[in-house]
């Protein structure tokens, strides 16, 4: 299969994966949904009544029970909700780490080049297609030109399958997969998109 697959995309030098990890990890925090949020010792409900009188009993001075250092106060350093975990990483760099990602795939024999995948939008036609592959127990890639309706129902409910389009690659799918089966058309495409 490696004389199908172009070496300017799947065939690349790797010099070390800093690139990688960085858009792996880009991935996943650009993915990352801020749902975290903890109060501040003004926003909890009550502690508007002093304790007690400033002088004169003996224990430490305190002005609201919702102080952070008492049971049921507020929270100091937590989380607001607004925080930004974004990370930005440069189109190039994405492109340049898809390669590699690719190269990788590619040199431990992942990559699976087929004519075109025919399905007729029943997940059985799915099942019987990845039987003839030999891809049993394996978290499946799989990548085409273009997404049809007939496809993605009959992928849609396989949990260790994942269809997406040649031009939607991205590092995170591809590190993850055991095996990444191409359809001839979306080589060329792929190619198009990231060919140096």
């Amino acid at each position: 299969m490696s004389t199908v697959l172009p070496k300017s995309v799947f065939d690349v030098e790797v010099n070390n994966h800093e690139l990688l990890k960085l858009t792996y990890n880009a991935y996943l925090a650009n993915g990352r949904e801020n749902l975290a949020k903890t109060l501040r010792r003004g926003e909890v409900r009550g502690g508007g009544k002093k304790p007690w009188k400033q002088k004169g009993t003996g224990r430490a001075r305190f002005g609201s029970s919702r102080n952070p250092i008492w049971r049921k106060g507020g929270i100091v350093f937590g989380p607001l909700g607004n925080e930004n975990y974004r990370i930005k990483v440069p189109a190039n760099a994405k492109r340049v780490a898809l390669r590699q990602a690719l190269t990788l795939a590619s040199q431990s024999n992942e990559i699976t080049v087929v004519d075109d995948i025919k399905v007729a939008g029943k997940t059985k036609d799915m099942i019987a297609f990845l039987a003839g592959q030999k891809v049993e127990g394996k978290r499946i890639l799989i990548v085409v030109a273009n997404k049809t309706p007939e496809l993605v129902r009959s992928s849609s409910n396989l949990q260790n399958v994942i269809l997406t389009q040649a031009t939607y690659l991205n590092v995170y799918n591809i590190m993850n997969a055991d095996r990444i089966i191409v359809t001839k058309d979306a080589v060329t495409a792929v190619e198009k998109w990231l060919g140096a």
